[in-house]
């Protein structure tokens, strides 16, 4: 759409001066979605999609104003009659934090509206063992963020954070003990709202991996698709209608307990032979302690492997690394040759540090899969790794604000505070 500017003092001086309501009305979320959406729209086109009223349009436009996101920004080409005025969703009027806490590294990004990444920061941390100095980290970088963007605090919509653990949506502040001992089933993390004053979402990281893919990354025109993070643990965010599918009590995709090997090694979860013990960063590291005796030229050899020189090693084609890649893809594949026969997803798509090694994993990942599958499951779907890389989980965790604040226009921070007053 070609765009004229217009002075502030055109059109009646401008956009109406009116107080903010205390809670726009759904109406006014929906019209605010299509705004973001379009990013560019006149009050006129408005009207068309939604087949309301213009004077209903004008109304609820008025009314999103004094949240200032969204800001008149020229005259479009005309249909007949007075040129409209076009309204610009405005990316930059807020900005949200997403955290990462995996099980041993935080990582948080702030984001504008868009999921453009404004400010990162990252550390190794013994997460799973330290959850009073995880809080205080999460908050150390939080405030290194919000340092790096001038409006700071005060125009932060909310916080999203991922962790390393099935998350009861309807017990968001409780944590698997099987999973994370050390924290005693509690997040504490209600020490965030209380720091900073903002709503706080909490979900599983692979979740919110598959979210920033939905919004963001390979899934963004996928309407049905799996999202595998391959990292410390084996997770799985499952999309199906566009949505993120968490099940009965949180726990879908959990797929790093998908039993491979009954006979196999014990698993945290009680079972053995699970995925998460043949694959995840402990159990590829082990493998390849192991392996070392037979490999002694490998770049490896004397040294203590971590899943990085691993991949690193990989990467630069030595054997035994090599190998070791060779053996997490055949067991990989199996479990997703499984989920394809059962869900049928249009796309897999792999995140997480493994991912980095493209088609070193996935060429034999997928001659597993294609043995092992139907043809017509298959044929169906595209196997591929991220398109966001490492910070796709905190993106997806600030998605998750973002998300259900377009939803709900109420949690914007202009919003929350004239609810107050």
């Amino acid at each position: 759409m070609a765009i004229r500017k217009v002075s502030t003092r055109s059109r009646r001086n401008g956009p109406p001066k009116r107080a903010l309501p205390a809670r726009q009305s759904p109406l006014a979320d929906s019209n605010l979605r299509l705004i973001w959406k379009e990013r560019r729209i006149s009050r006129a086109e408005i009207a068309r999609q939604t087949g309301l009223a213009r004077s209903t349009v004008s109304e609820i436009v008025g009314d999103l104003f004094p949240t200032g996101l969204i800001a008149e920004v020229g005259v479009g080409p005309s249909r007949g009659g007075r040129p409209p005025v076009v309204l610009e969703f405005k990316d930059d009027a807020y900005a949200i934090l997403g955290v990462d806490m995996g099980a041993a590294h935080v990582a948080v990004a702030l984001t504008d509206l868009r999921g453009r990444v404004l400010a990162w920061e990252e550390r190794s941390h013994p997460v799973r063992t330290d959850p009073e100095g995880t809080r205080a980290l999460i908050m150390e970088l939080c405030d290194r963020c919000l340092a790096e963007w001038p409006p700071g605090v005060r125009r932060l919509v909310g916080i999203g954070v991922a962790v390393p653990c099935p998350v009861d949506p309807h017990h968001p502040d409780r944590f698997a003990e099987l999973v994370l001992p050390d924290w005693h089933g509690k997040s504490g993390l209600a020490v965030l709202t209380k720091r900073y004053g903002v709503p706080l979402q909490v979900d599983n990281d692979a979740n919110m991996g598959a979210l920033a893919e939905r919004w963001w990354g390979a899934g963004r025109e996928i309407e049905d698709f799996a999202y595998i993070k391959v990292a410390t643990g084996i997770g799985m965010g499952h999309v199906i209608n566009g949505q993120i599918y968490r099940g009965a009590t949180g726990v879908a995709g959990e797929i790093g307990h998908l039993a491979i090997d009954p006979h196999g090694g014990p698993c945290i979860c009680g079972l053995r032979g699970c995925l998460a013990t043949l694959v995840g960063a402990q159990a590829l590291v082990a493998r390849a302690r192991a392996l070392l005796a037979d490999y002694p030229g490998s770049v490896l050899a004397g040294k203590q492997p971590t899943i990085e020189s691993i991949e690193d090693a990989a990467l630069a084609g030595d054997p035994m690394a090599s190998s070791l890649v060779n053996e997490a893809a055949e067991y990989l594949g199996i479990a997703i040759a499984g989920l394809l026969n059962l869900m049928n997803p249009a796309m897999v798509i792999f995140g997480g540090g493994l991912a980095r090694l493209g088609d070193l994993l996935l060429a034999p990942l997928r001659e597993t899969v294609r043995s092992r599958t139907l043809i017509s499951s298959l044929a169906a779907c595209e196997i591929r790794t991220s398109e966001l890389g490492t910070r796709g989980t905190a993106v997806g965790a600030a998605t998750m604000v973002l998300e259900a604040a377009l939803a709900d226009s109420s949690l914007f921070p202009a919003a929350r505070r004239r609810a107050r007053r």
